[in-house]
């Protein structure tokens, strides 16, 4: 297995992986698999993402399969630049459980480190996520509030914990 930093190179692995994270995982985002599926050129898009700056995508591939990823985005406004923001974390359900998801996290939060600048990290998971919940809390991660009824996917309401690391 092995992580690395994503470009667009990776675009057609990581949006075969989106799809999937957005169908196993529908509460745990703010897309939606339908809405995924209906965009134009996906494929370009993806490559642009992989490429902006401030946008950082780290990926594990076990042989020539991407099974993991999280991106770092960094505020680009002025007065908020000294913060990034977590998204799109995700390890596949048959590579759970080896540790990919805290080396995946881990790589997030040092690369923030060694961006200048950057002085914290923001991310909200689901609350009924208590996997994610305690690896983000044992990575340091400390919870601030929670925004109820933060998502709503199929008539069902999820409330979200907003989380902050202090670099």
């Amino acid at each position: 297995m092995e992580m690395t930093l994503l470009n667009e190179s990776h675009a057609e692995d990581y949006w075969k992986l989106r799809l999937e994270m957005l169908k196993q995982s529908p509460s745990s985002f703010g897309s939606s698999y339908e809405e995924a599926v209906n965009r134009q050129n996906p494929i370009e898009t993806t490559k642009e993402r992989l490429t902006t700056q401030g946008i950082s995508t780290f990926g594990y591939y076990t042989g020539e399969k991407l099974v993991g990823t999280v991106t770092m985005v960094r505020e680009e406004a002025m007065k908020m630049n000294h913060k990034a923001s977590i998204y799109a974390m995700y390890v596949s359900p048959l590579y759970r459980g080896q540790g990919l998801a805290r080396r995946l996290i881990e790589a997030a939060i040092e690369h923030a480190k060694e961006t200048e600048g950057i002085e914290q990290l923001l991310l909200t998971v689901v609350t009924t996520n208590d996997t994610a919940r305690g690896l983000y809390l044992s990575c340091g991660f400390k919870p601030y509030g929670t925004e109820k009824r933060a998502l709503k996917y199929n008539g069902e309401y999820h409330d979200e914990e907003l989380m902050l690391l202090f670099l």
